[in-house]
């Protein structure tokens, strides 16, 4: 029978009592630390009879794994996010809420959170996540909102929350003036749910762990070189059966971005395929390897599975059993593990610094120490400015797009 290592008890017990003190708690655990089983641990500790654990929908096999393998004595109901509006019933005692950043997107509150708050406001609940308010202190409001049992719970709405934790501001984006609600008071706003984390991290578990960042440089074609600056300049390109439209600072950065990594999608709506460069040099420079592959935009898969053919999948159940190379949107990765790999090749990345620390450490496990992770940047493209942000943990936004490309 599979056991809880010592530190995940500990944390269990901490979590569970937060449960009967305040009919809530918060578990921010670093990846591969085990946070699925030591959650569910929490439920069995509390008493639950009945669990619903809400996840990205990747996850949800290898949750059900660790349910299975630990045989806990509740009845555990698993389901992702996108489809939590066809649970029925609201008879749980414990609704887990697995990388709950997800819930934190402000001004406004997201569809799930309206159908969570709507549903399950009274049942207690464990909020997960490596990465709870990475981008903003802003980011908590709405995560605990979905409860009856929020610190924050004298506030019914966003905007009556940041007249005491936030300084509103306002950014003059050219086209009107838009208020900034991302510059939170971290200090306030810890001093108040502070009695409610759990906080640890691998080195708290004992990883002595050591992440490889390493760079590769690679040659695209110099049309797409040519076509990135002309849609800079220029801000349209017609071509003989599209058009690639950048007439705003966003379009222009997010087009940029595309075509520098091979792909656009034009004002048909249609993916233009432009430069299969990189997914050439990733397969000749890995090709005795089994590598996971991290990419941003759809129209690059489809590169990649062109290149790769059937030694290809996104099925993580399938490179976990196969020696297949596996491609996942970088986007989302929460919750998967990725040991197998050998290697972890960034062929593209966005602008998030939250995302780029979810996903660095996915080949890490208690055992495995040191992980080899490849970012493949075209030469002076964008990418590599793009990383140099990301890396510190901050956004590459409008602002240090236009800097970079006077624009």
């Amino acid at each position: 029978m599979f056991k809880l290592r010592s530190y995940q008890e500990k944390l269990a017990n901490e979590i569970s009592s937060n449960l009967i003190k305040y009919r809530m708690s918060y578990f921010v655990g670093q990846v591969r630390i085990g946070k699925t089983i030591t959650a569910l641990k929490s439920c069995e500790n509390y008493g639950a009879k009945r669990v619903l654990f809400v996840t990205k929908k990747k996850a949800i096999s290898s949750i059900q794994e660790d349910y299975d393998n630990f045989k806990f004595d509740f009845h555990l109901d698993i389901i992702n996010y996108e489809s939590i509006h066809k649970i029925e019933n609201n008879n749980y005692n414990v609704i887990i809420y697995d990388e709950s950043h997800t819930c934190g997107s402000f001004p406004k509150p997201a569809k799930r959170v309206k159908i969570i708050k709507k549903r399950f406001s009274r049942i207690p609940c464990i909020f997960l996540s490596g990465t709870p308010a990475v981008e903003s202190g802003s980011q908590w409001y709405h995560q605990f909102y979905v409860s009856d049992y929020s610190p924050f719970n004298q506030y019914t709405n966003f905007y009556k929350w940041t007249k005491d934790y936030v300084e509103v501001k306002e950014r003059n984006f050219g086209y009107a003036k838009v208020k900034d609600y991302s510059c939170a008071n971290r200090e306030l706003i810890h001093n108040k749910i502070n009695h409610l984390l759990t906080i640890f991290t691998q080195k708290n578990a004992g990883f002595e762990t050591i992440v490889n960042e390493k760079i590769l440089y690679c040659d695209i074609k110099p049309t797409t070189t040519k076509l990135a600056k002309s849609l800079i300049r220029d801000k349209v390109i017609q071509g003989n059966t599209d058009v690639i439209l950048a007439d705003t600072p966003v379009k222009l950065q997010s087009k940029v971005h595309q075509i520098y990594n091979g792909t656009c999608i034009g004002e048909s709506g249609n993916v233009l395929f432009l430069d299969n460069s990189k997914v050439k040099f990733i397969k000749e420079e890995f090709k005795d390897n089994q590598i996971a592959i991290f990419y941003y935009y759809k129209g690059e898969l489809e590169l990649l599975k062109e290149e790769f053919g059937n030694n290809l999948t996104t099925d993580l159940d399938e490179f976990n059993s196969t020696t297949k190379n596996i491609a996942i949107q970088q986007t989302g990765t929460e919750g998967l593990n990725l040991s197998k790999a050998k290697y972890l090749v960034y062929y593209n990345f966005g602008f998030s610094g939250k995302n780029y620390i979810q996903s660095i450490a996915r080949l890490l496990t208690h055992d495995r120490k040191t992980s080899d992770v490849y970012f493949i940047f075209e030469k002076n493209g964008i990418s590599e400015k793009i990383y140099n942000s990301v890396k510190n943990k901050e956004n590459y936004n409008i602002r240090l797009f236009k800097k970079d490309y006077k624009c």
